[in-house]
């Protein structure tokens, strides 16, 4: 069959292929894998451009044009196909005129002359500019296109090639030769550069987005090549691309490796970063940076492990904050759960470590798991972390075991949106949102929301809406004198010798066997974690004269989430069956000792900073002033409130700032007065005055201590004093 002046709508008529068409593209059912076997209909997932005959399944992935779709359906023969004027005396021509400044250029990249001279790179001009020519060839070993690389006068790295040109394998050859080990990389320059260092490589034409099926079909036949290394940049595109392959590569039995680059080579760096700016080695690539995929952990290593053990070694880089700390580990932990995931929400004013916390933990877990978000509006979530499906017209954001922090927020806007995926009420979740263009004004987008992730929310803002606080765990840092000389301690020490610190923390064993523990958890997929007592849960959490509040429905999940976090952390030790695990009663009693330190402020749906400034300034301050107050007082005025200026003052004293008046009056004193822990009431000799006094009629749960502060619990132990007192007064009358 004559395909040079055929288009894909006569082929595909010519075939008996039915198809329909929409919007310039024909459709039809996958040619190459079972993708329709199940649709109905209309619904098919092959897309052709009706122009080019370029084809793409929305489903598999496949990718060519009509010569590859011909060549799979059998109706071509592998020939010599040559594309205009181009041809060899082109490429010649153009490897002759290469300029000694791009050559000098090339060779600072780390290209020896013979690869440069071998590869026939040379210097054209093409859309009215010159470029760097990088000649590739088909299948065939004849001259295809040029990949055309821009001037690095102009400061740009830009690539391009003709459009419509079939994608290949750069190069080809490497596939065929008795090669022991391979590497698949991203760029044609690495790819040089490697040859340069005597290492066979090969890369694909259209980027880290497209490695064809037919391309590992091909590697794998080759049996001379027994280990296929991939290594792409390091960036989001390159990581899943890599894995992509690699995935393709090891299902058709070749034994294969990822190679990730080190953070050194900073964001976006690639091989000749690696060679060229650090002067990395052949040794380190295959060795050091290779992990066998899919990646295998020796769990011989590990051992049981304790709360107190896990504290020991985050306290490394982390000082006090116990409780912190230890719940902000599970709560990323639980992100290798399908649905035991838990929220965190701290709150707590400007540079008291909030985000310090989260962040520093999440330095033991694979950064590509973690999402570190500065500031983002609602909808810039949604389009920055999605990705278009044009077949459904919608923006897939899939959270699937994703540690997701958003480090000082202002608010909690976006948290309104993420409220069904928080509470877990579906797995996938459909939002609408509006986005505004210049020509079509407001027009609806769809977003899928895919899987639950573990989220913490970081804000200096202290009020929180009642309907994300029954979704968050309500965590804020400790602000101690002690905690804070030793995180000056930890600052200069790390600041004056910054290579040495991070070669301390690095190094040290446990901090290593953490983080390795926590890739082995990660590797083992579980599904599902049951509790083997669960009846002791509900008689532990239930017991004590505790009032039952609708939020109580959520807290009980958090506090199953912290049973079953810590039998993740230690999978190895527990019953199990296939990919789900039993946590025991060491599990649950290591979640109550968590909860009862946590709990209070959970009852109160306050922040801690919120509770132990109402201890340590309100109580405090209003004791204060009582206990210097005089008879007369005492028998005709009763207590005595405190003013705002008061509280003011008594928080200088305690905490050494100054507290902003509007946020004392607008945040803190409504959520104390919500909490029943304060009353508000004007001053009787001074109408314009608002005093403020501890609630005595408040009975707050009883816990050990509250997050950051082990004083007792001196504005529940005024209100037990203060009732027991009524009834003593009562008798007597």
């Amino acid at each position: 069959m004559n395909l040079a002046n055929i288009t894909i709508r006569e082929y595909l008529t010519q075939k008996g292929i039915p198809f329909r068409e929409s919007n310039g593209e024909i459709i039809t059912k996958c040619l190459f894998g079972p993708c329709d076997r199940d649709s109905t209909g209309n619904e098919a997932h092959l897309y052709f451009s009706a122009a080019t005959g370029q084809y793409d399944c929305k489903k598999c992935g496949s990718k060519g044009n009509l010569f590859t779709l011909a060549k799979h359906l059998g109706d071509t023969t592998p020939q010599p196909r040559t594309t205009g004027t181009f041809n060899a005396d082109k490429v010649e021509t153009c490897h002759q005129a290469l300029p000694t400044h791009i050559r000098e250029y090339l060779r600072a990249r780390g290209l020896t002359d013979a690869v440069i001279d071998g590869y026939k790179l040379g210097w054209g001009r093409f859309y009215g500019r010159q470029w760097i020519t990088i000649p590739i060839k088909d299948e065939w070993g004849e001259y295809a296109f040029f990949k055309l690389r821009q001037d690095p006068a102009l400061g740009s790295d830009k690539i391009t090639y003709p459009k419509g040109a079939e994608a290949q394998v750069y190069d080809w050859e490497n596939l065929t030769k008795p090669n022991n080990r391979l590497i698949i990389c991203e760029g044609e320059l690495d790819r040089l550069l490697l040859a340069s260092k005597g290492v066979p490589a090969i890369t694909g034409t259209p980027g880290a987005g497209t490695f064809k099926e037919a391309w590992a079909d091909a590697l794998c036949t080759n049996h001379e090549i027994t280990s296929v290394y991939v290594c792409f940049d390091r960036d989001e595109a390159g990581r899943k691309g890599a894995e992509r392959v690699a995935n393709m590569v090891e299902k058709r039995g070749k034994e294969t490796h990822l190679i990730t680059l080190p953070p050194e080579v900073g964001d976006a760096g690639d091989i000749t970063d690696y060679f060229v700016r650090l002067g990395g080695s052949v040794d380190d690539l295959f060795g050091k940076y290779a992990k066998l995929y899919p990646e295998r952990i020796d769990t011989a290593q590990f051992s049981e492990l304790s709360a107190e053990e896990l504290l020991d070694t985050l306290g490394l880089t982390i000082k006090y904050d116990r409780e912190n700390k230890l719940a902000t580990f599970l709560c990323e932990l639980s992100a290798y759960t399908e649905s035991a995931q838990f929220n965190i929400s701290y709150n707590a004013p400007s540079s008291t470590g909030k985000s310090y916390i989260p962040t520093e933990i999440a330095r033991l877990f694979p950064e590509e798991d973690v999402l570190e978000i500065a500031y983002c509006s609602p909808t810039a979530f949604f389009h920055d972390t999605g990705e278009y499906d044009k077949e459904k017209n919608q923006y897939l954001v899939d959270l699937s075991h994703k540690i997701v922090i958003f480090l000082d927020q202002p608010h909690t806007d976006l948290l309104a949106r993420l409220r069904p995926l928080l509470s877990h009420d579906k797995k996938e979740i459909i939002l609408k949102i509006t986005d505004k263009s210049q020509k079509a004004g407001l027009r609806t987008k769809n977003v899928l929301l895919r899987g639950y992730p573990s989220v913490i929310f970081c804000t200096a803002g202290l009020s929180i809406d009642e309907q994300e606080a029954t979704r968050f765990l309500l965590l804020s840092p400790e602000v101690s004198q002690n905690k804070i000389r030793e995180g000056i301690n930890a600052t200069i020490r790390k600041e004056s010798d910054s290579d040495s610190f991070k070669s301390w923390l690095e190094e040290n064993p446990a901090r290593a066997l953490l983080r390795e523990r926590v890739r082995g958890i990660k590797l083992e997929h579980i599904i599902e974690i049951n509790i083997a007592d669960s009846k002791r849960i509900e008689e532990k959490f239930l017991s004590g004269a505790k009032a039952l509040k609708p939020r109580h429905q959520r807290d009980i999940k958090r506090l199953l989430s912290l049973v079953k976090a810590f039998a993740l952390l230690n999978v190895w030790w527990r019953e199990r069956h296939g990919p789900v695990v039993v946590a025991n009663s060491a599990d649950i009693d290591a979640a109550f000792a968590l909860w009862d330190k946590i709990s209070l402020s959970q009852e109160l749906n306050l922040p801690p900073y919120i509770l132990n400034l109402y201890n340590e300034v309100i109580v405090a301050a209003w004791e204060e002033k009582n206990a210097d107050a005089g008879e007369f007082e005492k028998e005709y005025i009763g207590k005595i409130g405190i003013s705002r200026q008061e509280v003011l003052a008594k928080h200088y004293a305690v905490y050494g700032r100054m507290l902003d008046s509007h946020q004392l009056r607008q945040q803190i004193l409504p959520m104390l007065e919500t909490a029943g822990l304060v009353v508000q009431e004007q001053d009787p000799t001074d109408k314009r005055k608002v005093l403020i006094y501890p609630s005595l009629l408040q009975q707050a749960p009883a816990a050990a201590s509250i997050v950051g502060n082990s004083e007792p619990q001196r504005g529940v132990e005024i209100a037990e004093q203060e009732i027991e007192g009524s009834i003593t007064e009562e008798m007597d009358f």
